[in-house]
């Protein structure tokens, strides 16, 4: 006897794959978001000149362009003439970044653990 093929009901999609829930379930919670500036700031700290390392961090990327926080304003020149090198590192760090550019802003408390 052949078992008939369960066909899901019209306006019903079937069932959902457990990969798809936890990556809603992920981006609902933020958690996706929180790992990938984890991501992006271990790869600051590799990619940073060793001047930059430890009075700067990284924020948001938008639009491609990575938000970097130094503490001082000789930060932001040092990072200008270096950009190219620090970009390629990022680029091949952390390809999902998108990252195409770098804008440097002036923190005070940039760098120092929070």
């Amino acid at each position: 006897m052949a078992v008939p093929h369960h066909r899901p009901a019209a306006g019903h999609p079937g069932p959902i794959s457990i990969g798809k829930i936890v990556s809603r379930l992920m981006a609902r919670t933020g958690y996706d978001r929180e790992q990938a500036a984890d991501g992006l700031a271990a790869a600051w700290q590799e990619a940073a000149p060793a001047a930059l390392k430890a009075a700067s961090q990284p924020g948001l990327v938008r639009r491609g362009v990575l938000e970097v926080f130094v503490s001082h304003s000789a930060l932001v020149q040092e990072l200008g003439f270096q950009k190219r090198e620090v970009l390629a590192k990022l680029t091949a760090l952390v390809p999902a970044a998108g990252i195409t550019d770098i804008r440097c802003r002036l923190m005070a408390d940039a760098g120092r653990p929070a």
